[in-house]
């Protein structure tokens, strides 16, 4: 793909995986727009980006997991007058525990963030490119979205959904020339666990920011309408559909199963 002179909106991009994006993009040449929270760690980040490739680097901090966040952040855009041409939809959370002992309240964050908000902003943005024949959308989903997890039981089900809909949207997006992909990563070294509470939902060896990015930009340039991040990862989630539901779901317990601390 040829990203010069392009736009990029991504969301979660003030670290981790949204800032590999953001660097990687930059250095081909496409303009940014940032979003997360936290907007100091954006500015830092747009004025590297900007003064080291000669790009564009806009700044929009906004909390994605309000309801109605993504009207915010659309509107916010359409004020400045700028056209997204891909969209990174990676800003999300996980909880880890039982739901049982669970923050009602963050977990109605964790559904809002990772279904609603990408939902929305997807949803406005494929019927954008749409109507100019061009564009790419890229959600990150995760390899929790290929089984049921306990003890990460919302987490999985909101990146399943993430999945199931990057997937769909994939076809539908062929006769309208716009790009969809699910990015689905591993444990990744990032902020992530910190953010969950716990690293016992780390499973496997962690992958770099870099490798995931790279992941997806391959799997865009080849047409794929999902890619795993990983041959080890790829061989799990590929075994778990094959498996049966009750084997998955005791091997996924076991091994992001809560350890008690001394």
């Amino acid at each position: 793909m040829d990203h010069r002179d392009t736009t990029a909106l991504i969301t979660g991009a003030s670290g981790g995986i949204g800032a590999e994006f953001a660097r990687t993009l930059a250095a081909r040449g496409s303009h940014l727009i940032l979003v997360a929270r936290t907007e100091a760690k954006l500015a830092a980040l747009a004025d590297e980006l900007a003064g080291r490739h000669g790009i564009r680097a806009e700044v929009i901090a906004c909390d994605l997991s309000v309801p109605g966040a993504a009207h915010t952040l659309i509107t916010e855009i359409d004020k400045r007058e700028l056209t997204v041409d891909m969209v990174i939809n990676n800003a999300g959370f996980g909880t880890h525990g039982d739901l049982v002992d669970a923050d009602p309240g963050r977990i109605s964050g964790e559904v809002s963030l990772n279904v609603a908000t990408l939902t929305d902003l997807t949803t406005v943005f494929f019927q954008r490119m749409a109507q100019r024949g061009a564009g790419t959308i890229v959600n990150v989903a995760s390899t929790a979205g290929f089984q049921p997890i306990p003890h990460m039981a919302v987490y999985g089900a909101t990146k399943a959904y993430v999945l199931s809909l990057s997937e769909a949207l994939w076809w539908e997006g062929r006769q309208h020339g716009v790009k969809v992909l699910a990015l689905c990563p591993g444990a990744t070294d990032t902020e992530f666990f910190d953010v969950a509470g716990s690293d016992d939902a780390a499973v496997g060896a962690r992958r770099s920011t870099r490798q995931v990015v790279d992941t997806a930009l391959r799997a865009l340039d080849a047409g794929k309408p999902s890619v795993v991040d990983g041959m080890q990862n790829r061989i799990m989630a590929v075994s778990n559909r094959f498996a049966p539901r009750r084997v998955v779901l005791a091997i996924t317990e076991r091994a992001v199963r809560p350890r008690r601390r001394a």
